[in-house]
């Protein structure tokens, strides 16, 4: 089967070079066109307050044109002065004009000179910074979680899992608009611009050392792209794909995602609940909704669960993971539960509370 606009996108990957840049979460700071207006003032300040104490001793200083010095000549003076240019066509004479150049102008002059070189210090400072906190972070990035599309279904896809305890500095989105990156940073995820269906720019997310794999672009076609790149990357990272039709579904399992969710069936079906019972409509959108209400969360065995039925646990059980099949509560073959097996359960969310993640892939059909 062929996607819509799916040759389009080949030609993209294969010919068009696309900009790409890794941009990680940053302090709020002043924007650079006000940082330069503010040490543009200061030097200006710092130059007539020079002009002006020159001004003032204007007797102290003889001009080598007409002998006297006017306001205009001490900005003059002043400006080559500060700017370490000094031509010698005013000079100061007298003792106090250069005791004042000596204790007043020449701290006045390193002033000028830091503000002005101070602006390119600081920029070559921060990239350095930026370059060792990248470098760093390359590093020591392992087992994350990489959000391919950063809209509402991938927005909406990190928060549920960062609510089970997942740390923001341990999620790299990607996603080609800088304005959706610059969001994502500023909500405390690392960011990836570019096009997501390009290896070189996975890899720059370091997708060959991600645990899991959100892809949630706004196309499928691109969602079945990302997905054979992403896992030819990484064999082992469980892969979560979104669709918006359900017949490229089989698609995307293909191409190697453990999980495919369709969007618009997704939420046609809750539609569909929520006419026939709104009651149960709301109960399943608290479900889904992580942190708050009802939870459907999934948890491993513990001790003192073992050899006991599902209905014998305290948590209310909907499923058993066991292997790579998923039992219902009532199947007959789970007996008793085993210290591998992983619940399904629904419980009442408490703040904090975090759900260990299972590592292993999902099972597939």
């Amino acid at each position: 089967m062929k996607l819509p606009g799916q040759d389009a996108i080949a030609r993209q990957a294969g010919e068009h070079l696309v900009t790409h840049r890794v941009q990680l979460p940053r302090k709020v700071v002043e924007r650079p066109i006000r940082q330069v207006v503010k040490r543009l003032f200061m030097a200006l300040a710092v130059l007539v307050a020079t002009a002006l104490t020159v001004y003032a001793d204007h007797e102290g200083y003889n001009d080598n044109s007409d002998g006297s010095v006017d306001l205009l000549d001490a900005f003059y003076y002043a400006t080559v002065t500060l700017s370490t240019t000094g031509y010698g066509d005013i000079t100061p004479v007298s003792d106090g004009a250069r005791l004042t150049n000596i204790f007043v102008i020449t701290p006045l002059r390193v002033l000028f000179l830091i503000i002005l070189v101070g602006t390119t210090l600081e920029v070559l400072t921060e990239r350095t910074r930026d370059e060792w906190r990248l470098n760093r972070w390359r590093s020591t990035l392992r087992d994350h979680t990489v959000v391919i599309g950063f809209g509402t279904k991938g927005r909406s896809a990190i928060q549920t899992v960062c609510a089970t305890g997942l740390k923001k500095e341990q999620v790299v989105v990607i996603d080609p608009s800088s304005k959706v990156i610059d969001a994502a940073t500023a909500e405390g995820y690392a960011g990836v611009i570019g096009d997501a269906t390009r290896s070189d720019v996975l890899k720059r997310a370091e997708v060959h050392k991600a645990r899991q794999i959100i892809v949630a672009p706004q196309r499928d076609d691109t969602s079945v792209l990302v997905t054979l790149t992403a896992r030819q990357l990484n064999r082992s990272a469980k892969i979560v794909a979104a669709v918006r039709e359900e017949e490229n579904a089989p698609l995307l399992k293909q191409s190697g995602a453990d999980a495919v969710i369709t969007s618009s069936g997704a939420a046609g079906r809750l539609l569909g609940l929520s006419v026939l019972s709104p009651a149960a409509g709301m109960v399943m959108e608290d479900l889904i909704q992580q942190g708050s209400g009802l939870d459907l969360i999934e948890r491993p065995v513990v001790r003192s669960e073992v050899g006991k039925t599902p209905r014998e646990t305290d948590d209310l059980v909907v499923s058993i993971v066991r292997g790579h099949r998923v039992l219902g509560y009532d199947d007959a073959s789970i007996g008793t539960l085993q210290l591998t097996d992983r619940l399904i359960t629904i419980m009442r969310a408490s703040p904090g509370a975090q759900v260990t993640p299972d590592t292993r892939p999902l099972p597939r059909d």
